[in-house]
């Protein structure tokens, strides 16, 4: 049996998945089993994965796109291992990623999920992702609710994390409702249970260089139903007594919903939303943005995208 199962969904990267899979087949760590679920890729991203000869490659095919979430989880369903991993097909790993996971597992045995830092990859530019720590965290146990609040900068992500099988099971995998924020919705529901442990080290790579036709996230933005930010009464009972959740969920109200506000998109679902947040948790700027009325609103992002425009043009 592997220590690890990589489980990477597959759909339309063609440009990118080699480079991720060499990032996996290259770590130094070895005992792990590499799960790719190609999700009805029509691109050739399966076949340039299949051109990879390694013994614990497993290729499984679907005919067509079931969502990342279930992907994700029919990856678990086939995965042999006590700790599951995931990686995007266009993201990829330090050599380290899985040497340096294993070793906190054993420094932190018990816990319901580990994550490392990584890097955010922008304009061909790698910088360390600036998770909400203390100055000078090198690794432990973390609050979740409270670091991810501070910076708004995700501590855990779907590239940068390992959890047991057993969490995974119990906790009930990836919502199959939904497409965008997925990954942020099962960490909350771990770690409002669970120990989450940290190793303040960027080991991954976020990569915001891909091209807008290979990025399934411009499609799902705009869809209510299946956006998380649209579904946090789930955690209604533990937000009302849990002060942390309570301000980490207000910050993502108000900061995931901008641009539905800024295009008056679903106002009537927006303001419901809106209205949950207690204002004293997030920045005034919010208040304006979310209080003022709309036109007054849309003056003021004009203003601003043609400020930007502009100085971009000074510095060039």
């Amino acid at each position: 049996m592997p220590y690890f199962s990589v489980i990477i969904p597959l759909y339309n990267k063609a440009p990118y998945i080699a480079k991720t899979l060499k990032s996996v087949l290259g770590q130094t760590f070895r005992d792990y089993e590499l799960i790719v679920i190609d999700n009805g890729s029509t691109d050739g991203s399966g076949k340039i994965a299949t051109g990879f000869n390694d013994s614990r490659l497993i290729i499984h095919r679907l005919k067509e796109n079931i969502g990342v979430s279930n992907a994700r989880n029919k990856g678990v369903e086939l995965s042999s291992s006590p700790y599951i991993t995931f990686l995007d097909a266009d993201d990829w790993w330090e050599p380290t990623f899985l040497e340096e996971i294993a070793d906190l597992i054993e420094r932190y045995p018990d816990v319901g999920i580990y994550g490392t830092g990584y890097y955010i990859v922008k304009n061909g530019k790698k910088r360390a992702a600036p998770i909400g720590v203390e100055e000078g965290f090198v690794e432990g146990e973390i609050d979740y609710c409270r670091v991810y609040a501070k910076t708004l900068c995700m501590p855990l992500t779907s590239i940068s994390v390992a959890v047991p099988r057993t969490i995974f099971d119990k906790t009930g995998g990836f919502d199959p409702g939904l497409e965008l924020g997925e990954d942020l919705d099962l960490w909350l529901r771990i770690v409002l249970r669970e120990k989450a442990v940290l190793l303040n080290r960027p080991l991954s790579n976020y990569n915001q260089d891909i091209e807008k036709t290979f990025s399934g996230t411009h499609k799902r933005r705009y869809n209510p139903d299946t956006f998380v930010a649209f579904h946090f009464d789930r955690y209604g009972e533990e937000e009302a007594r849990n002060g942390e959740l309570k301000t980490l969920l207000d910050k993502l109200r108000v900061y995931l919903l901008m641009n539905f506000r800024k295009h008056n998109l679903f106002p009537d679902k927006v303001n419901r939303e809106i209205a949950k947040v207690d204002f004293s948790h997030v920045d005034s700027i919010y208040r304006f943005y979310y209080k003022s009325p709309f036109w007054i609103v849309k003056i003021y992002c004009l203003t601003m995208e043609f400020l930007s425009q502009l100085k971009q043009k000074i510095i060039r």
